[in-house]
């Protein structure tokens, strides 16, 4: 009784210290790094690995850094050192990873019926990237819910079809990785437990329409998947009332499809002739359309990256850069990021004061907040290109799709990942956790807790531009 009375007091001091000197981001990047470590541990149990399996610590850190990354990003061949024990523990961390610490632990609450105070909330309001803390808690569990019953409908689903089509001749291989690969597709982990991606099912174009539909459930946003959960319900109420979309579901959505239009049309251009040469239109246009949602945060591969042309592998890098929707599984400077800067680009052209669109004004802390991490995302991903270009004997487009993908927290890679040294895997393990946390967060890590206003504001004086 008396150890669980100070258990319960050295609980509370140390939450009631964490809550005074630390800032909610900062817990919440602690979360993170912790998990990692645990991850870490979890690694070298037995239970999880091949028998005389050896990984270097290096690597196995690296391992786990881009597991709860959810990147994908391997230094090491992933059968040959665990086991299906192995490969189901990290399912389970592609959760945690993907959904985040915070709305997995929150699920748990909710489930368990216990409250979740005030300081929790704030956790989940950061770890969810949201503007406010009401409706916080309903986000999680409809989320959660959602996301959780597309990885069991579609991993049953896959079960049986690779069965039936003779994908696998046991029921247990089916199930195994049926589920493995409806767990991966809708985290974006991308991982490749089989040494072949999902390069087998290249001709089965109902399966990678499935895998690009679960890839888009999980990148699109988290908010977005609400909304339109709420509009479906709306629509079989037959209310009177109109439904109103958000501001950020319609322009997360509008920059996904613009992007993912985009990006097909220009792969389809550049390997029409190329790479998809011998292939039928049709085939032509699925493959465009596979790498280019799957660059955007998935990882996942029908082909061998290096059979593509620079040029291509350039367009890659540029939508792993941008990577998914804010508020979802995961990385990059995000596709509202780009979607305002283009706006502000022109708006500023049409010589316009404000950035209207969807009848609302884009407020400018957000227009602000775009540019910086637009532009020193930029700046690091150079400087680390620049950086592992001096240290790493590789070809400059293999670097720079290896620090894009990382840093998109994507997964694709020309197989350089286990060839680079000490230095570039420790950069390259920087980048993907950078992703995962988001840039924004990354820089507010340094910001202390309180922040004192001067009071006053200085003349202003015009400069030359340009």
């Amino acid at each position: 009784m008396q150890l669980n009375l100070f258990y319960r007091k050295l609980k509370r001091r140390s939450q009631r210290y964490a809550t005074t000197h630390f800032s909610s981001i900062q817990i919440i990047v602690f979360y993170y790094v912790l998990m990692t470590i645990v991850s870490l541990g979890l690694f070298y149990i037995p239970i999880f690995r091949q028998p005389d399996s050896h990984v270097p610590f290096v690597d196995m850190l690296f391992m786990a850094i881009s597991t709860v990354s959810v990147t994908g990003l391997t230094t090491f061949d992933i059968s040959s050192v665990f086991n299906d024990n192995g490969v189901i523990l990290l399912e389970v961390l592609f959760q945690v990873g993907g959904l985040g610490i915070m709305m997995i632990s929150t699920a748990f609450i909710i489930f368990s019926k216990r409250r979740i105070t005030l300081r929790q909330r704030k956790l989940i309001m950061t770890d969810m990237n949201q503007p406010r803390l009401s409706g916080i808690v309903r986000l999680i569990r409809i989320t959660f819910t959602i996301l959780l019953w597309f990885q069991i409908i579609f991993g049953t689903f896959f079960s049986i079809y690779f069965y039936y089509r003779g994908y696998f001749d046991h029921w247990r291989d089916a199930i195994f990785y049926g589920f493995y690969q409806s767990i991966s597709a809708v985290t974006n982990s991308g991982f490749d437990v089989t040494g072949q991606s999902i390069e087998p099912f290249a001709h089965d174009y109902l399966f990678l329409i499935l895998i690009m539909f679960l890839i888009f459930i999980g990148g699109i946003g988290f908010p977005v998947l609400m909304e339109f959960r709420e509009w479906l319900l709306y629509k079989r109420s037959k209310a009177k009332l109109p439904f109103r979309f958000s501001l950020f579901t319609k322009l997360a959505v509008l920059a996904f499809v613009i992007l993912f239009i985009g990006g097909t049309i220009l792969i389809y251009l550049l390997e029409k002739d190329h790479l998809f040469q011998d292939a039928s239109l049709s085939v032509q246009w699925i493959n465009s359309m596979f790498y280019s949602m799957t660059t955007r945060n998935a990882g996942l591969q029908i082909h061998d990256l290096g059979n593509f042309q620079i040029t291509t592998l350039i367009v890659f890098s540029l939508l792993m850069f941008i990577g998914c929707s804010p508020s979802s599984v995961g990385g990059g400077i995000r596709t509202t990021t780009v979607a305002i800067i283009g706006l502000y680009l022109y708006s500023f052209l049409k010589s316009e004061d404000n950035i209207n669109i969807f009848g609302r004004k884009i407020d400018e802390d957000d227009v602000r907040k775009s540019v910086v991490v637009f532009m020193l995302s930029l700046g690091m991903c150079f400087f680390c290109i620049v950086f592992l270009s001096a240290t790493e004997n590789q070809t400059l487009i293999s670097i720079i799709v290896e620090v894009t993908s990382a840093f998109g927290t994507t997964g694709l890679s020309l197989g350089i990942t286990g060839d680079l040294s000490i230095v570039g895997k420790i950069t390259i393990a920087a980048l993907m956790f950078i992703g995962r946390i988001g840039m924004l967060y990354t820089l507010m890590l340094f910001v202390p807790k309180e922040t004192r206003d001067l009071g006053y504001e200085y003349p202003t004086e015009k400069i030359i531009i340009g």
